[in-house]
């Protein structure tokens, strides 16, 4: 989104008659440790500041992954939050009531299926038989499928274990999977501690995009607000792309991950712009969720489209 429509849009607001007055609402944000542009306004207090003056109040809450924010947002307790392409896909065919308000650019480098440096696999086609680790719901769920799809094998041919990022990484050190499908910043950091080896990347498999999302009733209620975050993660983007080393130490303070870790993340993906959900990429997520639908993985045939928020 650039400047001058974020702009037009909050003047149209006030033109529209959205008050500036102080409203008492919160503002509960999912976010997770690969929400990079999120977790930097996070780290500078920015949204806090923007976002007081009338009347709202923001509060934080950290997730390992995308598909428990969306239960939270479906519960009411998250506002808005940042997943991958897969957990909306999920969470529209359970019956959730949230929308798709906003979307980054897509990072098929940024996940991964990694096995152990010494593994036998050398192939996707190798991983029959095998036991794979990744979050179901998630990301790395499509990005498995899609792997085998390639490959010509079916998701029958594969033992999925379903674990969070934490515990596929534990699993995976033990040997007890035999290869696991992660996203950044998991994917560096691991990478970083040694003893993997890279089976693929999403390029050419998954074009791994990045959706905020909301509560559809907040977001009908609060143009406004989320105009305003938009704004704030779009000028933070700038910020981000100009000095990376210091980024990654003030992400390093808040995650608890190493800056290196964020680093690297950066290098392979350094464009964390946010612009409203266009037609390209809402076919790109039909293509996501027709894919789990034919498996029987979600219970329904959904319609992406029906889930975008118009602002």
């Amino acid at each position: 989104m650039t400047a001058s429509i974020l702009k037009k849009t909050l003047g149209l607001a006030v033109l529209a008659g959205w008050s500036l007055a102080a409203q008492a609402l919160d503002l509960n944000v999912g976010y997770q440790k690969s929400a990079i542009n999120l977790v930097s306004l996070k780290a500078q207090g920015t949204l806090e500041k923007q976002l007081a003056p009338l009347g709202v109040t923001v509060k934080w809450y950290e997730f390992q992954a995308g598909p428990p924010i969306l239960e939270a947002m479906n519960a009411g307790s998250v506002s808005i939050g940042m997943t991958g392409d897969s957990p909306p896909v999920f969470a529209q065919a359970a019956g959730a009531n949230i929308v798709y308000i906003g979307q980054e650019p897509s990072k098929p480098e940024s996940s991964a299926i990694l096995v152990p440096a010494g593994s036998t696999i050398k192939k996707l086609a190798d991983l029959k038989g095998k036991r794979v680790a990744f979050t179901k719901g998630s990301s790395a769920h499509y990005l498995t499928v899609a792997a085998l799809k390639k490959a010509g094998l079916q998701y029958s041919d594969i033992t999925p274990v379903y674990l969070t990022p934490s515990e596929a990484r534990a699993a995976f050190e033990r040997g007890s999977v035999d290869a696991w499908s992660i996203w950044d910043p998991y994917y560096a950091a691991a990478s970083r501690a040694g003893g993997v080896r890279v089976l693929s990347s999403g390029k050419g498999l998954s074009a791994n995009n990045t959706f905020y999302l909301a509560a559809r009733d907040f977001a009908q209620a609060n143009p406004k607000v989320i105009a305003i975050v938009f704004k704030a993660l779009t000028d933070n983007n700038k910020q981000l792309r100009g000095n990376v080393q210091q980024v990654a130490k003030t992400l390093s303070g808040y995650t608890g991950l190493e800056a290196e870790t964020y680093a690297a993340m950066l290098a392979r993906h350094p464009d964390y712009s946010v612009s409203y959900v266009n037609a390209k990429t809402v076919q790109q997520q039909q293509q996501v969720a027709d894919t789990f639908h034919a498996l029987g993985l979600i219970p329904k045939a959904i319609k992406v489209q029906d889930a975008v928020w118009k602002p």
